[in-house]
C-alpha cells in the first residue's frame, strides 16, 4: 500500500511539472483518474503503469484527486495536459457535468480524448455540441446483479437502503436507478437512500445515523466498496451482524469481507485493466485508426463467496 501511494504521488507531480511534449518521439497520454485513496483506483494507476511498461511505445502522465470531490483538480489536470501537448487523453470524470466544457476544450486543441469508467451527461455535451464515446461497464446493470443479489438472499419486501456516491457522477445514478431497478421488482421496501460522496467516513457516519432511525433495516447496498467498508464499519460499532451489505468494485480490500459473510457480494469492474484497455483505444485513435463510437462496454462480474 504504501508502495503504491508514494506511486501515486510521482504520477501527479510529473503529469503537473513536466515540459512540453511536442518533440517527444513516443506519444504521450495523459491519464485522469479519480480519488488515489480509494484502492479502485491506486490499482487502476497500477496496473496503468504496468501496460505501459510493457508496450513501451508511449509516455503515461497520470493524475488523480486528493478525494471524490476535488473537482478542480481534474479541471486543471486538463489544461495542464492541453498546455504540454500531449497526444491523447483518457478521463474517468469525477462530475459528468463539470468536465464536459474542458474536455472539449481539449479536443478543439487537437488532443484525442477518451471518456472511460465515468460517462459524461449527455445533455451537457449536447449543450457543448459535443460528441465522445464511453468506454465503461453497465452501472445499473451491475448495481442490479448485486442488488438482486441482495434480494434473492432477503426475500420479498425486506426493508433496505442505499447509500449513493457523488450526486453529479453518472455512475452513481446508475448504480442508484440499479438498485431501484431491484427494489421494484422484488418489491422491497427502500426506507432511505443518502449520499456519502464514495468516501468510507462518510458512509461510516452516514450509515450510523441511518441504522439509528431505521433498526430495522435488514440490507444495504453501498455504490462502491469504499463506502461499504464503512457501513461494515458502522455495523461491527453497533454489534450488529444480522444486515446484509452488497458492493461494487470488489477492492481487494473486500474480497476478505466476502469471505467471512460480513459482505454478500461486490460487482467486479476489472478496474485494474480499466486504463489500460482506454488508452489502447485512445493509441489507435492517435495513429489514424476510426474516432471512438457509442458505448463501448467493459465487462462486469458478481462476486460472492
Amino acid at each position: 500500500m504504501k508502495f503504491i501511494k508514494i506511486a501515486a504521488t510521482a504520477a501527479t507531480a510529473i503529469a503537473l511539472l513536466a515540459a512540453p511534449v511536442a518533440a517527444q518521439d513516443k506519444p504521450v497520454v495523459g491519464l485522469v483518474m479519480k480519488s488515489l485513496a480509494n484502492e479502485f483506483f491506486q490499482n487502476m494507476l497500477v496496473g496503468a503503469e504496468a501496460h505501459a511498461e510493457e508496450r513501451g511505445d508511449y509516455e503515461l502522465r497520470a493524475v488523480g484527486m486528493q478525494n471524490e470531490t476535488d473537482f478542480e483538480s481534474q479541471i486543471n489536470a486538463v489544461e495542464n495536459f492541453i498546455t504540454q501537448g500531449v497526444q491523447a487523453i483518457v478521463i474517468a470524470p469525477a462530475d459528468s457535468k463539470a468536465m464536459v466544457r474542458p474536455i472539449k476544450k481539449a479536443i478543439e486543441a487537437g488532443i484525442v480524448v477518451v471518456n472511460f469508467d465515468v460517462a459524461l451527461d449527455t445533455d451537457a455535451k449536447e449543450q457543448q455540441g459535443l460528441e465522445l464515446a464511453f468506454v465503461g461497464p453497465d452501472n445499473r446493470g451491475g448495481a442490479k446483479m448485486a442488488g438482486d443479489a441482495l434480494a434473492e438472499a432477503l426475500g420479498e419486501g425486506a426493508k433496505v437502503a442505499i447509500i449513493e456516491g457523488n450526486p453529479g457522477a453518472d455512475n452513481a445514478t446508475q448504480r442508484r436507478l440499479g438498485f431501484e431497478d431491484t427494489v421494484a421488482e422484488y418489491n422491497l421496501d427502500l426506507l432511505d437512500s443518502r449520499t456519502a460522496h464514495w468516501e468510507t467516513e462518510e458512509a461510516n457516519q452516514v450509515f450510523s445515523t441511518m441504522l439509528t432511525a431505521n433498526p430495522d433495516l435488514q440490507g444495504v447496498m453501498a455504490a462502491n466498496d469504499s463506502m461499504a467498508i464503512g457501513v461494515v464499519k458502522a455495523l461491527e460499532n453497533a454489534g450488529r451482524d444480522d444486515i446484509v451489505v452488497v458492493g461494487f468494485d470488489a477492492i481487494p480490500a473486500v474480497l476478505p469481507m466476502i469471505e467471512d459473510g460480513r459482505m454478500l457480494a461486490s460487482v467486479d469492474q476489472f478496474g485494474q485493466q480499466m486504463a489500460a484497455n482506454a488508452i489502447d483505444l485512445a493509441l489507435e485513435v492517435v495513429a489514424g485508426g476510426p474516432e471512438l463510437e457509442g458505448w463501448v462496454k467493459t465487462p462486469i462480474e458478481l462476486v460472492t463467496k
